[in-house]
Formats: C-alpha cells, structure tokens, sequence
C-alpha cells in the first residue's frame, strides 16, 4: 500500500514537473531588412496542433516548451524554424523571399489550438492547415482594355466612378509572394484609388466636389493626361448616422487557415471597436446552409459581439446565396429610416452551393438593392480567391469591395478609412466628359473598363452609379492625343467613298478642351443632381503638376507596366519610382512608401524573368 501511495506522489510530481516546463512564449516577428513589424505571420509548434499569427505589431504568443521547434511562416518570406529557447521571449526576423506554401493536411487525431486553448478546427482524419497557395483557382473578370476613341466619332465617354481598392492589396499580395499578377487582376483606377488625396471637400453644403487637372503623360511626352478628381465630404463621427450593420460571414471550410477565418474575426473586431451605443450588429453566417450567430445588438454590448466572432468556426460547403438572403431579411427587420443600413460580407468567394453563378449572384443582390440596404464586400483568402464574384455583388449592391491581406490592411478598411468603406454620402455617381475636336484627336479612358456606361445612361436615373462614402476621393485619369500629332499608336482608315468625312465644327478653337459632367443622388433620393465644369487647353509641366497627379501618374504607369499594357508605349520602372518617390509628400500611414517599395520588387521580378518595361 505505502508503495502505491509512493508512486502516485512521484506521479503527480512528474505530470506538474511537466506542466512547469510548457510555457507562453513570446515576442515580434520583422523584416531583417527594415525592421519593420510584420502582421499575419504564420507561428507553428513544429509536430504539435499549436499555432497562431502575428498582430499589427508583430506581436506574437504561443504555448511551447523549452526545446520545440517554432516554424515562422509569412508569404513572400522564407520560412524561419528556430528553437525555443529556455527564457520566455524570441523575437524573429524574417529574410525577404519567395515562400508559396500548398495547402498540407497534418494526421492527428487532437485538433490545433490557439495560445489561449480554443479549438482552430479540424478534419475528419487529421488538421487541415490551409497554407498560402499558388493561385492556379482565383478567378478574376477579363479585362479588354480601353482604347484611343476619336471624339468626332465618340463625343462622349461615360463611366461609373469606382471607390473600390481590392486589386491594390490583391496585387500586393502576388507581387510580396514574388509573383508578377495575372493581367485581369489588376483594374488600374482600384490601384489610382488606393490613396487618398489632398483635396478640399465641398463647403456649400454638396456631397461632393470636382477637380481638374491638365498635364503632359509622363510615358509619351506628345500626349496629354487630364486628370478628374472628386471628393466627398467629411463628417466627424459624432455626427454619422446611426448604423444598422449585419456581419455575413462565410465559414465553409474554404476559409480555414490563419489568413481567412481567423483574419476575418480580426478584421470585425476593429470594427466593433468603432461602433457607438446608438449602432447595432447582428451576425449572419453560412456553411452548408445560413444562419443566425447573433441577433441585432447594440454597439455598447462590444464583448457580447467580438464573443460572438471568436466562437466561430470553419467547415463544410458555401452556401453564399442562403446567407445573402438571411442577411438582408435581418438587415431590413431592423431596418433604421434615415441610417446606415448595410450589410458586410466577408468571403473568399467561393459560393458553390444553391445560386452560385456570377449571372446568379448579380440577378440576386440587383433585387435586394432597392431594399436601401448597402453591401460592402470584404475579399480574404488566396489561392481560391474568386474576385469575379465579390466585384460583381459589390457593384450591384450599392456598395464596395476591399481585399484583405493583413490586419494593417484590416485597420485601413475598418479604422482610418472607416467612414469611407461603411458611411455613403453620394450614391450613383456618373462622370461625362466632351471632347472638343479643335484640341482632341483621340483619347483613351485609363482603366475603368468594368464601369463603362452608354451615353444615355448618363441622365438615366435607374441606372446604377458608383457610391462615395464619406471623405473618399475618386481619380480618373484620360491620356489625350492632341490634333496634329502624328500617331502610329492610332489608327487610322482610307477616306470615305460614299460619305463625307467628318471634321471639327468651325468656330470650336474656343480654348475648351473638354467639359465634364457628373451626377450624383443623395443617399436616400432617387433623382440625381447635375453639376459640370470645363477644363481649358492650358497643359502644364509635369514637374510643376500637383503633388497628387504626379504620383497618381505614377501608379498607372505601374499598372500598365505589370498588366503589360497595349498602351504602355515608353512606361519605366525606374522614371515611375522616381517620379512617385519626389511626390510622396505628408505619408502618414506609409501607404506611398510601400507603394514605392512594391514598384522597386516588381521592377527586379521583371529584370528577374526578361520582362521588357517597353518597346
């Protein structure tokens, strides 16, 4: 008896001999070249089920003992595998590189948990851990590039302005993993509107406010940009209305890993954490069918909320479709007159139970929109990304569409640009331009191939615009080839047998190059307003253009560069990073810094593969 009983105490002291050296390890995780933090960091206990990521900070923590190996994972980086060592702190620097992990299945019967011990999720056999992937399953809308049009032959170029900024972050994304993007991902007014401005808002009381701007185009000094800038007005958050959020979030087992799910709840959290006590969320999920997390609650109930987002979980098929449906019957049951009504998705996309379909998806919200519920669309997720998908629902809902790819992504989208990406002051913004003939013999619209209108659809009322939110700005830039200028980038046809050609009306050298209109309705008016201004034929030097056109030539320099554009004509890496380099002005968030540094990368990814800047 005394034998067993002494046993047992030698047990006992074993099992607490063992609990006392598993510990909470800790520390940051940055860049050995810059020393700057970086956020989702991938963190492992290599053989165990233990993982977590790195905060905005870089800050990490995780249980492991003494002796464990710690396999640091951060894609665009080569992955880290270090020792744990006896004291309770190790911090990590990363080296710079190409690391694009598959998706691995990890054969255990525990199931992986986070530092603070709640179950990450698991499969049937074995730890699913999703890993970065290439992204051979992304889907993306194709692209035909506008080109040079003859004013005499198209008077009018419509458009839908854009506030989205997904293809910036999504390109990003690629381009850190050292991989250049496919051509279709990158929409060159979403990497133009990224940045914020520095434009004066409207001060008689108008939601919006036009600017002009009229210089040479940096890529072919024979040719003209004219830049058209809009800008919303600001609102302190005091005075925002009251807001009426629905957070639909996809759980399917496409969102399991580290840079989903998990960056989703994230991601949400920060945006809890602006709510006042007069806004409310309700929590929508869906899987294989939708369902209701969390019934409307108010904003000052903050921990009931961000509870409700940590008990989430991932696994099963995506039915997108139920969950669009649940989300706007909660949103309307709740509905606040005059308030923010709007509905947050946050997917990868990949809906593939019930109505699927791009064609499925667009029938869907075009009958949910007149409802006054907005949609704003939160992309996460890589290598099954659809962003087809989420373009289209954010589109035609009324709202707009961000890709997070890291929690400082996250912060911009929920924190510094919160009024933008959740609050609309002007809806169905259009943008009509003229060309005068006596000055333009052909003009191209940079980018917004996807926005396009018919003239008609300009004083159409039923047709659908794009939404400013509060304090956003919108850049459209419109490369111009002057008369008299000899083109080979131009085309032109044999003189006309039966017809007359056409030419410029007398009288039109009046020193008006264009004029520009542009609609707009208040947030709950169905009749749009119309406001326009003529821009002269007096170009400046680029040198002694704005701070803000110079570095927005900068960017679609690069986005024609890494798109491989038709019209790239003498676009250059180094000539673009010089440029947006002594235009980077007041950076307070380093958006254009990194901008700057992404160029650089692409630049020695092109040198890397033979890629010519131009012909």
């Amino acid at each position: 008896m005394k034998r067993i009983i002494y046993l047992f105490a030698v047990l006992i002291l074993l099992v607490g001999a063992d609990q006392a050296i598993a510990a909470e390890i800790s520390g940051y995780v940055k860049d050995n070249a810059d020393n700057k933090a970086l956020a989702g960091v991938q963190v492992f206990v290599k053989n165990k089920n233990i993982a977590t990521t790195t905060d905005k900070n870089g800050f990490y923590k995780i249980n492991a003992e003494s002796g464990d190996l710690l396999m640091f994972s951060y894609i665009g980086y080569k992955t880290k595998v270090v020792k744990v060592p006896k004291s309770n702190s190790l911090n990590v620097l990363l080296d710079q590189g190409n690391n694009q992990l598959e998706e691995v299945v990890v054969e255990s019967y525990g199931r992986p948990r986070h530092a603070d011990g709640k179950v990450v999720g698991s499969t049937n056999m074995g730890v699913r851990i999703a890993m970065p992937r290439p992204m051979d399953s992304e889907t993306y809308q194709d692209i035909k590039e506008n080109t040079f049009l003859s004013p005499l032959k198209d008077p009018l170029s419509t458009f839908a302005v854009d506030v989205d900024a997904a293809s910036y972050s999504n390109v990003r994304r690629m381009i850190n993993a050292g991989q250049l993007p496919p051509k279709d991902a990158v929409r060159v007014e979403e990497m133009i509107n990224y940045f914020q401005y520095n434009l004066n808002p409207p001060t008689n009381g108008d939601p919006v406010k036009i600017y002009t701007e009229l210089s040479v185009a940096p890529w072919n000094p024979e040719h003209k940009l004219m830049r058209i800038a809009l800008k919303a007005k600001n609102m302190p958050t005091e005075k925002l209305p009251a807001s009426n959020f629905v957070f639909l979030i996809d759980v399917s087992g496409s969102m399991f890993g580290p840079n989903r799910l998990p960056l989703v709840k994230s991601s949400l959290k920060l945006l809890v954490d602006q709510l006042r006590p007069e806004d409310k969320v309700a929590i929508v999920t869906y899987a294989g069918s939708a369902g209701l997390k969390l019934k409307s609650t108010s904003g000052s109930q903050k921990m009931t909320i961000k509870q409700a987002i940590d008990e989430l979980e991932a696994g099963g098929s995506t039915a997108g479709g139920a969950g669009i449906k649940l989300a706007y019957n909660i949103a309307k049951e709740n509905f606040i007159k005059d308030g923010n009504n709007r509905i947050v998705l946050a997917t990868d996309g990949d809906f593939n139970v019930g109505a699927s379909s791009d064609e499925a998806m667009e029938d869907l919200i075009s009958r949910e929109r007149q409802s006054g519920v907005n949609l704003t669309v939160l992309g996460y997720g890589m290598g099954n990304l659809k962003d087809s998908k989420m373009e289209i629902l954010a589109n035609k809902g009324h709202g707009n569409y961000a890709y997070i790819d890291n929690i400082s992504e996250a912060r911009k989208a929920m924190v510094t640009e919160f009024g933008g990406t959740m609050f609309t002051v002007a809806k169905d913004v259009k943008i009509q331009v003229e060309f005068n003939p006596a000055y333009v013999q052909a003009y191209r619209l940079v980018g917004y191939e996807n926005r396009l209108l018919a003239a008609e659809d300009f004083n159409n009322d039923t047709k659908l615009g794009g939404d400013m939110g509060v304090g956003h700005t919108v850049t459209a830039l419109y490369e111009l080839i002057p008369t008299g200028i000899i083109s080979q980038i131009f085309g032109k046809v044999d003189p006309l047998k039966y017809q007359k050609d056409k030419q410029a009306p007398a009288g039109a050298n009046n020193g008006e190059l264009a004029t520009v209109k542009f609609r707009y309705k208040e947030p709950t008016s169905d009749r749009s307003k119309l406001q326009q201004q003529v821009v002269s034929d007096k170009a400046i030097a680029i040198e002694n253009a704005s701070e803000d056109f110079r570095f927005a030539t900068a960017v679609a320099e690069f986005g024609m560069l890494i798109r491989n554009s038709e019209f790239k004509q003498k676009a250059n890496f180094q000539r673009l990073i010089t440029r947006a380099k002594a235009a980077k002005g007041k950076d307070d968030e380093g958006y254009r810094a990194e901008f700057i540094r992404m160029a650089e990368n692409s630049k020695s990814l092109f040198d890397t593969n033979g890629f010519k800047e131009s012909e």
